[in-house]
């Protein structure tokens, strides 16, 4: 594992503050299970810890142990088995760099493992997949079948504050398999683009740039997209003011976020690093309130919401839903944040409604 010096932190980092450590493995323990992290090998990697700067390097060595398994059945030709082994180790690369770790250049190269690995596996087990990327954004590209013909739909995946297109693997099957296609993207400061770009607030650019390059490939189809966390205020974003958006749905999205003062530590830290400096994610942080702009959301939107989910300094969902004029609400009293411990209580409802929303001719 890292040593805190070798990384370049000092021995009072952030990530070393008493209490923390197991407070973030108890709060990202069900979102790692939900995303498809082995449960069992969550617990064998995060019990060994010391501290938090020992995160990225613990479970970058599981994913390159899940790596050297996928290699090993490759060769053995169990194409099936190896593609599995690929996609599990994306997961625990993306795991790797959930925190505002110091070291920089080690999140940087565990985000481009998970995008590497992920790469790997659709090599594997949709071969028809395709890369569509510029330089703010890059994602795959999924179709039902593995391609062949046009798509009913389409439905972009956004993530959030600290996720990638490689935690929602769940998301993206469910949606393929209703007959859509998919693109899991990453968007400026987010997963393999992290280390280049820094946050978009105005992300229904990026969204619009993402649509003409898709159409580009698959023709006009209806466009849908699906946001998880920070990615549901982005969703918003592009519902409102992307006119071939034809419906929306968010996830544990914020209605707006109430202030920089009012937001816990680390979490500040991470929006320093994503957004590029503490002045930078203060003025995002002003500029994330739906307040004035879920009104202009025309299309259907379902807003999702864990009633567990209770973040300092967030708005969740419910006002985004009421002002929508087309809006629906779902709340899971006992979901927590991404509703990783309640995955059966919205994902089918979201991924049908979501189907349903693109495919029926409403006016």
């Amino acid at each position: 594992m890292t040593d805190p010096q070798q990384a370049g932190a000092p021995a009072d980092h952030l990530l070393t503050t008493p209490g923390l450590l197991p407070d973030f493995i108890a709060q990202n323990r069900s979102r790692a299970f939900g995303a498809g992290l082995d449960p069992f090998a969550y617990e064998r990697v995060t019990g060994g810890l010391r501290d938090l700067l020992e995160w990225p390097a613990a479970f970058r060595a599981q994913g390159q142990r899940l790596v050297a398994a996928a290699e090993t059945y490759a060769e053995g030709g169990a194409g099936v088995s190896a593609g599995e082994a690929f996609k599990a180790a994306a997961r625990w690369f993306h795991y790797a760099v959930l925190l505002p770790h110091p070291d920089r250049a080690l999140t940087a190269r565990a985000a481009a493992e998970a995008d590497a690995a992920m790469g790997r596996a659709l090599a594997l087990l949709d071969p028809g997949h395709l890369r569509v990327e510029e330089e703010s954004y890059a994602g795959w590209l999924r179709t039902p079948g593995g391609g062949g013909g046009t798509p009913a739909a389409l439905v972009i995946v956004v993530p959030g504050l600290d996720s990638s297109k490689e935690e929602f693997h769940d998301v993206t099957e469910a949606l393929l398999r209703r007959g859509s296609a998919v693109f899991a993207m990453d968007g400026p400061g987010q997963g393999v683009r992290a280390a280049s770009t820094v946050f978009e607030a105005e992300y229904q650019r990026v969204l619009s740039r993402v649509v003409d390059a898709v159409e580009e490939r698959l023709g006009p189809v209806p466009v849908g997209v699906l946001g998880l966390s920070l990615g549901g205020y982005f969703a918003a974003m592009g519902a409102a003011h992307e006119p071939r958006v034809r419906a929306a749905a968010t996830v544990s999205g914020p209605y707006r976020l109430t202030g920089w003062a009012d937001t816990v530590p680390f979490v500040r830290a991470t929006l320093a690093q994503r957004a590029g400096s503490p002045d930078a994610a203060r003025e995002f942080v002003r500029r994330v309130d739906l307040r004035g702009t879920a009104a202009r959301i025309a299309c259907p939107l379902l807003v999702v919401d864990g009633g567990e989910d209770v973040i300092p300094g967030v708005v969740n969902g419910a006002p985004l839903a009421a002002e929508a004029p087309r809006g629906e609400y779902l709340l899971v009293p006992h979901g927590d944040h991404l509703l990783g411990n309640a995955r059966a209580d919205w994902l089918p409802r979201t991924a049908d409604w979501l189907t349903t929303a693109l495919t029926t001719r409403l006016g």
